[in-house]
């Protein structure tokens, strides 16, 4: 990785002020970026759904005394995922990207299934494995789809959709969760056709499997595929119905500039990305290194033990899975932040910001839970430290939700060239969940010993996340993808 040059050294032609007409926004283009965004939602469903169900679980499946094998049920999707991400690029090189949505699709529908009518707890763990590998696809798949179809100019909104549906996708699962074990009086309790609450919470996921695949059958393939697939005139009309303002000659230019940027003799795959450093390409490193630091500052231990965190220092249920839903509508309503200000102020700029504000928070949360008096071998957050750490947690999800949530996805999807663009992101996507799977699986033993050490581990992240976007993360807002080979000159060799 290297510093030539100011951090902020812009690209003459990454300049959405140029001279010329003023880029204008396709409706078509926002509808098929939401369609593909619905991928999100089931990454964000599924993964946080088993939230509400932890403790039911280590009930029905006499998981008590073995935190080790709960800590692995929780966490297996996240191995899934990273299976799933791994291999999703290679597949959507090779047969498309709708048609990779459509295994993904199938993947979420089977396995909710599964995990609703677990008998035992390896039926489960292998249910939820099946439904990590689907969530990994859709982590790759989602992201490269709606950058490669998305205008340059509102590239950096249509790609924030994504974690948009991601955090929607949490904020139901969350709801679904609170208010199926608030009517059966508890989530392990019998609810409807003799199943417990908390295997109606797996089943709900059904539904937005179907919607998803039923919506991915009606949109249109990336045109950056069609014409590594040598498709020119079919990837020529999907350019003209989704920036619909392009003349015939304009399409035409842009078709022959993705076909020169795709113009290899030899198909993608996973050695295109091999360079002289640590054996990959800087610009790749800096794509694991991103996804890597937006895991290790702790955010999922919000998402997947937050019921479970708050009741271990006193809150009821009840009241637990109420701050879990709260948490999660913070989450929501600042990732609308941070789609109004990606295609404004930059991709940097708020990755600064956000981990900033993420050390600060997370410092806060690490000073109430080391001082807290331990009661009965937990920490008793009373007087004031309560709802400070209550308020600390909430900014800590906005600092997130309004940066590294989305923005971490829009650079994976816009950052690599076309050639590498799947192949790399299945990469940082795949590093992205094992790093989410190290966390997860550590979180339980490590605040078991001190809910301190915990957080303060994930400030330190924070602060060398902010250290990292200063020394190796470029700009690349308002460029073309063609153009992404310029990052080997500000700050990045590619």
């Amino acid at each position: 990785m290297s510093t030539d040059s100011p951090a902020g050294s812009p690209d003459p032609r990454a300049s959405t002020g140029a001279s010329g007409p003023r880029p204008t926004t396709s409706t078509k283009a926002i509808l098929v970026s939401i369609v593909a965004a619905v991928g999100g939602f089931l990454f964000g469903f599924d993964s946080s759904v088993i939230n509400g169900a932890v403790d039911a679980l280590n009930s029905n499946f006499d998981l008590t005394n073995s935190p080790l094998l709960s800590g692995f049920a929780v966490a297996v999707a996240l191995l899934g995922s990273a299976a799933g991400a791994w291999f999703a690029g290679p597949a959507a090189d090779r047969y498309g990207r709708v048609r990779v949505m459509l295994i993904a699709a199938a993947l979420f529908a089977i396995s909710s299934i599964g995990a609703g009518l677990a008998f035992a707890v390896w039926d489960l763990i292998i249910w939820r494995f099946l439904a990590g590998v689907g969530i990994g696809i859709a982590s790759v798949i989602a992201p490269a789809y709606i950058a490669e179809i998305a205008p340059a100019h509102i590239r950096g909104r249509l790609a924030s959709l994504q974690q948009m549906a991601i955090v929607l996708g949490i904020f139901i699962a969350l709801l679904s969760d609170a208010l199926l074990a608030g009517v059966a009086g508890g989530a392990a309790n019998t609810f409807w056709l003799g199943l417990e609450a908390w295997r109606w919470m797996f089943l709900v996921g059904l539904i937005p499997s179907v919607i998803y695949a039923l919506l991915a059958l009606r949109i249109p393939e990336s045109p950056r595929y069609l014409v590594a697939k040598g498709e020119l005139d079919k990837a020529g009309e999907v350019l003209q119905s989704v920036e619909g303002a392009r003349s015939p000659e304009s399409v035409k230019h842009k078709v022959e500039e993705i076909r020169v940027s795709l113009l290899r003799e030899d198909k993608p795959s996973l050695r295109d990305l091999r360079g002289p450093k640590l054996g990959l390409k800087p610009i790749v490193w800096v794509g694991i290194l991103l996804s890597v630091f937006q895991q290790f500052v702790g955010i999922n231990v919000i998402f997947y033990y937050s019921s479970s965190l708050w009741q271990a220092v006193g809150f009821s249920e009840d009241d637990a899975m109420l701050t879990s839903v709260i948490n999660s509508v913070v989450n929501v309503a600042f990732t609308l932040v941070a789609i109004a200000l990606v295609d404004r102020i930059g991709r940097r700029p708020l990755l600064l910001a956000g981990a900033a504000g993420m050390a600060v928070s997370l410092g806060a949360l690490t000073v109430c839970f080391a001082t807290a008096p331990v009661v009965d071998g937990k920490p008793d957050l009373g007087g004031a430290a309560g709802p400070v750490a209550l308020v600390a947690a909430n900014v800590f999800v906005a600092s997130f939700a309004a940066t590294w949530g989305p923005v971490v996805w829009v650079m994976l999807g816009e950052m690599f060239n076309n050639f590498i663009r799947a192949s790399a992101l299945a990469v940082a996507a795949a590093a992205q969940w094992l790093a989410n799977w190290v966390i997860t699986t550590t979180f339980p033993g490590i605040s078991g010993f001190s809910l301190g050490l915990a957080y303060g581990l994930y400030t330190l992240f924070s602060v060398l996340a902010f250290v990292f976007v200063i020394r190796a993360v470029p700009e690349t807002k308002g460029r073309e993808l063609e153009d992404m080979d310029q990052l080997a000159g500000p700050r990045v060799r590619a």
